[in-house]
């Protein structure tokens, strides 16, 4: 499906749209005063903050708020060496072993 793992993200160049996929081990919830709420997806290569706008949590609510993994598709972020994604796209994806993520409420 051509999705990077997250290790590869640093050496991608900012503003280019890339497809990671993980199991999700944080969502925080409620959102931040502007709407924006963090998913932190994880693989075998290691970890990256995904944001989601408030329209991109509104179109892709169930797989956002139930899916124990996720591909995302969205833009690299980085700024002061810290490198996350704009989530423009979510879909969930199956894991073999049952995982639960640690939600923040």
């Amino acid at each position: 499906m051509g999705a990077l793992p997250t290790s590869a993200l640093a050496s991608v160049e900012p503003g280019t749209r890339v497809l990671i996929g993980g199991a999700v081990t944080h969502r925080q919830r409620p959102a931040t005063a502007g709407g924006v709420t963090f998913l932190n997806i994880e693989d075998e290569t290691g970890m990256v903050n995904v944001v989601c706008s408030p329209g991109l949590w509104a179109r892709y609510r169930r797989v956002a708020r139930s899916s124990g993994a996720m591909l995302v598709r969205g833009v690299v972020e980085s700024a002061e060496g810290v490198v996350s994604l704009m989530a423009d796209r979510l879909q969930h994806l199956d894991l073999r072993i049952p995982s639960r993520s640690r939600d923040f409420r």
